[in-house]
């Protein structure tokens, strides 16, 4: 491995500065730390909710049929969010960060949705979103038996791996043609358990209301994770039939427009992306030091370049906000799983949860036989995988340049055409690539590239370091911006129609080209495959090793503990709760007074401005409820999901975590770990007294279309 950059030092002295006054005041052995109850979380599937649980917490126990209309009443929403019926019209809510990088798909010239919203006045007026999706889980079928019985017929790594993707494959093509459904295997508990999930989707999806981005997204980048909030973050759309009529739906949630009551045990549901709970703390220990290092490395870089871009550029300032959104998101979240992979307590509590297992493993000699050498095993491949960790960094398609992208595909491209068609990647059949390059903009932000293009570098010295000899030949001791300057001076790959013609020509000139970047990348390729080779060698072995500790982990705690967040369809239980945080106490929840305080203290200043139409509230309840926190155990894919009562009811929309709370990636817990979400209450009285849409606010009210 590299030795330490001047970044990960900073990032070890942040952690110390934020981390040593907490600690000075709560010292702790770290032996006698203990993993708690739900340290792995509460983020049940449908199949094993937990319904004596909710009996004994709450003195509710859901009924299947209670469990079957909220799963239904549920939507994963296009790629990476959630959402839920709240009429039996097919309207639906879900974020406006959900929706905020797709508005431009149904802006009509002169229109400036981002700035000024969207709202279809009557239903002829709501708009099919082009390309956007939503999918309900209507089958859900056990399928370890199969999976395991395949992966056992393997006599290496490789083969069982092959033979578990083999049956994977097998049973979703099998149960996707009986079933017309779209079907995927899902692995939980790390292949103690193995789930096949069958979708009905919806793809005629049409917007209705969309909020000004300055309110959806209000406080912006410095109040991200933060916690109180006074942001609208969401948005209402409709799913039509295959007849172009509005879904007529039994599953919906009723609408409380009164939002929920404080002591409420609430429930929320939809489809939290990915948690590594139950990895290893050699895998954890990875993540932190090495792919955590490179997201936030390129991610906090993106924001600076995007602050630097509207200082430079005021006039395209809010281009460069809607652009720093992303990686603003990003850099946040990867930031705190560092921060909270440093903390000494709460790996002491990991450790602790890895020795319980360990001990059981330990004191049964069939046990230990069979799974006793697991982690060492893992923490072995870990150590090996770190050894080229930095070449495959650096010579991989290098997404934040487009003239690394580009170079990319060129070269891949050119060697591409030298074998058979049926044997090349996908994107490199046929004409898919003069298709992709031809859909580029023809115009390109250079400034903002060049920016862009350092940053890149820089990552590429980070990780080979500066005295690599592909550094040194490709970058000839030049950094920064004079760098880019120069590389880019040696380049036409921001030319799209010079792209287009290398496509279009002898591929073999792709190869003879003296760009600086399809050079680098033909250089580095033969060294790229072979690293990723031998990754994919060590990766098989880790699968199979994680399969072992799956099986083992399922069969100490069955379903009592929740399986890690896997992007499927999940149930997370718990209650509002403000929190100490900053020396004081967090309300649990905000209301729209507090809104207009923050504009008035922040001087109208973006990113605390507000909308005309925002000025003038009419009848707005300014003592309504608007943003709440609570325990429920959430993480980013969880955007958008439904909060409902015990009665079924939709009380609040899932939008956020705090920054206490990002740690979830790896632990859960509940000091002052806190999810943020929108009340339905705020979300009514938007749509009715600032929005104006008197015919969505009495579909909130009836649950069916406004006559």
């Amino acid at each position: 491995m590299n030795k330490p950059t001047r970044f990960s030092i900073q990032l070890v002295i942040l952690f110390l500065f934020v981390s040593l006054p907490f600690f000075a005041q709560q010292k702790f052995n770290p032996d006698t730390v203990k993993a708690k109850k739900f340290d792995i979380g509460k983020m049940w599937t449908f199949e094993h909710a937990p319904v004596d649980y909710f009996y004994e917490a709450y003195g509710f126990k859901p009924t299947q049929e209670w469990l079957d209309h909220a799963r239904l009443s549920t939507l994963r929403f296009g790629g990476g969010c959630s959402s839920g019926f709240i009429s039996e019209d097919g309207l639906l809510l879900t974020n406006h960060h959900c929706v905020d990088f797709i508005a431009q798909r149904i802006q009509k010239e002169g229109e400036n949705i981002p700035r000024d919203g969207f709202y279809a006045a009557t239903l002829a007026e709501e708009r099919r979103v082009p390309n956007l999706s939503v999918t309900q889980l209507s089958l859900i079928v056990d399928v370890t038996d199969e999976v395991v019985a395949a992966i056992n017929m393997g006599k290496t790594d490789k083969e069982k791996v092959d033979l578990k993707n083999a049956k994977i494959q097998e049973l979703q093509d099998k149960y996707s043609k009986e079933t017309g459904l779209v079907c995927n295997v899902t692995s939980l508990y790390h292949g103690g358990k193995y789930s096949l999930y069958g979708f009905k989707r919806y793809n005629d999806v049409r917007a209705v209301i969309f909020m000004e981005r300055i309110v959806g997204l209000y406080g912006g980048d410095p109040d991200n994770y933060t916690y109180p909030r006074y942001n609208s973050d969401f948005a209402v759309l409709r799913v039509y039939d295959d007849n172009g009529k509005p879904l007529k739906t039994n599953n919906f949630f009723k609408m409380n427009i009164y939002g929920p009551k404080l002591d409420d045990p609430l429930f929320v549901l939809g489809y939290p992306g990915v948690t590594n709970r139950l990895k290893t703390i050699a895998q954890l220990e990875y993540n932190r030091d090495i792919t955590y290092r490179n997201n936030t490395f390129q991610s906090n870089g993106m924001v600076k370049i995007y602050e630097e871009m509207m200082k430079l550029y005021p006039e395209r300032a809010d281009i460069y906000r809607g652009l720093m959104f992303g990686p603003a998101n990003t850099a946040k979240r990867q930031n705190g799983f560092i921060v909270n992979l440093f903390d000494p307590y709460l790996m002491a509590r990991k450790k602790a949860f890895e020795n319980n297992i360990k001990k059981v493993v330990m004191n049964d000699n069939a046990k230990k036989q069979k799974y006793g050498h697991i982690w060492d095993a893992i923490a072995k491949t870990r150590k090996e995988l770190a050894v080229y960790a930095g070449e495959r960094a650096a010579f991989a398609r290098l997404n934040n340049s487009i003239y690394f992208q580009r170079a990319f595909d060129l070269v891949e491209f050119a060697f591409a055409s030298k074998i058979p068609e049926d044997q090349r990647p996908p994107e490199m059949r046929g004409d898919r690539l003069t298709q992709a390059m031809a859909n580029l903009p023809a115009d390109v932000d250079l400034p903002l590239e060049k920016k862009k293009l350092a940053m890149v570098n820089d990552f590429i010295v980070l990780n080979l370091g500066k005295d690599n000899p592909i550094v040194k030949k490709f970058f000839g001791g030049l950094s920064g911006e004079k760098l880019a300057d120069k590389l880019m001076g040696e380049s036409k790959l921001s030319d799209k129609d010079f792209v287009l013609s290398f496509i279009k020509g002898n591929p073999e000139e792709i190869l003879k080209s003296s760009d600086p970047f399809i050079k680098y990348y033909a250089e580095t390729r033969d060294a790229r495959l072979k690293y990723l080779a031998e990754a994919q060698e060590i990766m098989n072995t880790e699968t199979v090793l994680e399969d072992q500790l799956g099986l083992l982990i399922y069969d100490i705690f069955g379903t009592s503990i929740a399986p890690d967040a896997t992007g499927t369809f999940r149930i997370s239980d718990g209650l509002i709760a403000g929190y100490e945080y900053n020396g004081t106490i967090a309300p649990p929840m905000t209301t729209f007074y507090g809104l207009y305080d923050r504009y008035y203290s922040h001087q109208k200043q973006w990113p605390w401005d507000l909308p005309a139409r925002w000025l003038n509230y009419g009848g707005l309840d300014l003592s309504a409820q608007n943003n709440f926190v609570g325990t429920f155990d959430t993480v980013g894919g969880s955007s958008g999901s439904p909060i409902i009562n015990k009665n079924g009811e939709y009380v609040g929309i899932l939008h956020d975590g705090n920054m206490e709370g990002l740690s979830n990636d790896f632990i859960y817990t509940t000091e002052k770990n806190r999810s943020i979400a929108l009340s339905s209450q705020a979300i009514y009285q938007i749509v009715k007294h600032i929005v104006k849409a008197d015919r969505i606010a009495k579909e909130m009210e009836t649950s069916k279309i406004a006559e």
